[in-house]
């Protein structure tokens, strides 16, 4: 087996392994189901508790909780151990669901998702991690394939699950049905992991608080810079200058806390090892370039393609679908080719369909961008699988946490940054196109169920949603670049004589 890479042993070996994947895999579909149900109960959120000018932070609240926590928790599982750090995030995401739903008003309601974001990142960080640590390096492709789809299945299924309850049993039971799920999770949690064992004779470090406070706090200003420049207030605005010269002042603040401290939350050989750097950039750039399809191609299929919201899903979901397939298939390719080359492949792939959007005409068959999207997942299978189980299997068990971490914190950053940047130009180009009387929210109004959508509307979707997936391959080509300069050809993964081997 592979060294530390197999980390077969100890956390859940034999007959338990099966239980704590179905664990975990309730665990993601619990943090990955989260947003995507409560987008559609905003109507009847607001219409109950008010506060519509504000509801966008019921979900920025989140993602920032989740994202800012994700290097600690890293670290604490480092320290600790998974199965402490799971536990906690799991009862405080519950915690803050259990609040959530006996929320009062807009300002608590946002203040529990916090609550719940803080568990989130726990649960999103802590599960990736024991992927690795519980399967074998040639198992690992599998199991994130497993992962994969229950985030596709979320992606898909959490809107019409929360229509569904919103109408049906009232925008509460949103969250209150993660309760029983995320207790099934907690209870075989529980009774069926156990963390390998640590050297007797190894001492324990000190945590590195001050660490994590500068770093939560760095995190936060500068996510918060990002996720509201240019939707609350204006990028060249006093707020968000201001937040991001507080943003700099605390970066340099981590800095000086980190070199100082004794076992720091994110440690020098982040920065220092090839291997992680270049997973690193490349899937903070993936994280970039999703935003393209996500948050654009709905809109683009209404209004330009003419499709009903459910049809317009159906084109966004074939992507989701192609992922984790192409995921589990990429062992046999990086076993062969290894883990960089495979993740060239995956992206160069990736940014050909993501470029090809710039030659659908106008307005097109449905049947283009379905064929293109399902070339995209298939790429982004091949190039973010074997990158992230790549990356955890050059470190051993006590630094897996951390390595695992600051990938994810690098991929989470990127798509904030993707929504504000691509959400710039999209705006730019419509009212570029729409003599400036038009933005995103005009236009979504424009394709509402019933809805004449006038063609020069449509044409200036369609060339906005064309400016964005050209972004969107300039950020696959500059995660192709990184692979290729940064990363080393061959990734050192401790016992083995060459990474494709995996055994």
């Amino acid at each position: 087996m592979v060294g530390a890479g197999a980390a077969g042993t100890g956390a859940g070996a034999g007959p338990r392994r099966g239980p704590v994947m179905a664990a975990l895999m309730l665990s993601t579909g619990l943090v990955a189901l989260d947003s995507t149900v409560v987008a559609t109960a905003v109507p009847q959120i607001t219409g109950d508790l008010g506060g519509f000018a504000y509801f966008s932070w019921l979900f920025s609240g989140y993602l920032l909780a989740v994202t800012v926590t994700l290097p600690v928790y890293g670290k604490l599982s480092d320290t600790f151990g998974r199965k402490p750090v799971l536990v906690f995030g799991a009862v405080l995401f519950l915690l803050g669901s259990l609040l959530c739903g006996l929320a009062w008003n807009m300002g608590s309601l946002i203040a529990f998702r916090v609550v719940q974001g803080l568990g989130g990142g726990a649960l999103q960080g802590t599960v990736q991690t024991l992927a690795a640590d519980l399967f074998p390096l040639r198992e690992r492709p599998r199991i994130q394939a497993r992962l994969s789809t229950v985030w596709a299945l979320s992606a898909v299924a959490g809107p019409g699950i929360g229509g569904l309850l919103a109408t049906y049993a009232g925008w509460r039971w949103i969250f209150f049905v993660n309760l029983p799920v995320g207790a099934m999770a907690l209870w075989m949690i529980v009774r069926h992991l156990r963390d390998p064992r640590r050297d007797a004779g190894r001492a324990r470090p000190p945590v590195d608080w001050a660490g994590a406070v500068a770093i939560f706090a760095c995190a936060g200003v500068l996510m918060t810079a990002l996720v509201q420049g240019g939707v609350a207030w204006p990028w060249l605005s006093a707020p968000s200058l201001g937040l991001f010269g507080a943003g700099l002042a605390l970066v340099a603040l981590v800095v000086v806390v980190e070199r100082r401290a004794a076992d720091p939350v994110i440690p020098g050989w982040v920065w220092r090892r090839r291997t992680i750097v270049a997973v690193n950039l490349a899937l903070g750039a993936m994280g970039l370039l999703m935003v393209a399809p996500t948050v654009f191609l709905p809109t683009y299929a209404q209004a330009v393609l003419g499709l009903d919201p459910v049809a317009a899903g159906f084109v966004m979901s074939v992507w989701t679908v192609t992922w984790p397939v192409a995921a589990a298939f990429s062992q046999h390719l990086y076993r062969r080719i290894g883990f960089r080359d495979t993740g060239l492949v995956g992206i160069g792939v990736t940014a050909l369909a993501l470029g090809a959007f710039q030659l659908l005409p106008f307005p097109g068959s449905v049947w283009a961008p379905v064929a293109l999207m399902a070339v995209v997942g298939a790429g982004l299978g091949l190039f973010s699988a074997p990158l992230l189980v790549g990356a955890q299997s050059t470190v051993g068990w006590e630094e897996r946490g951390t390595a695992t971490a600051s990938v994810l914190f690098c991929r989470q950053t990127g798509q904030t940054l993707g929504a504000s940047l691509f959400g710039a130009v999209a705006n730019g180009v419509l009212a570029a196109r729409l003599g400036g009387a038009a933005d995103l929210d005009a236009v979504t109004r424009a394709v509402e169920p019933g809805a004449r959508v006038p063609e020069a509307t449509a044409r200036a979707v369609a060339a906005a949603t064309q400016a964005v997936y050209l972004g969107a391959a300039v950020a696959a080509v500059v995660a192709f670049v990184v692979l290729l300069a940064v990363a080393p050809r061959r990734f050192p993964v401790p016992g083995t004589s060459g990474e494709g081997a995996g055994e």
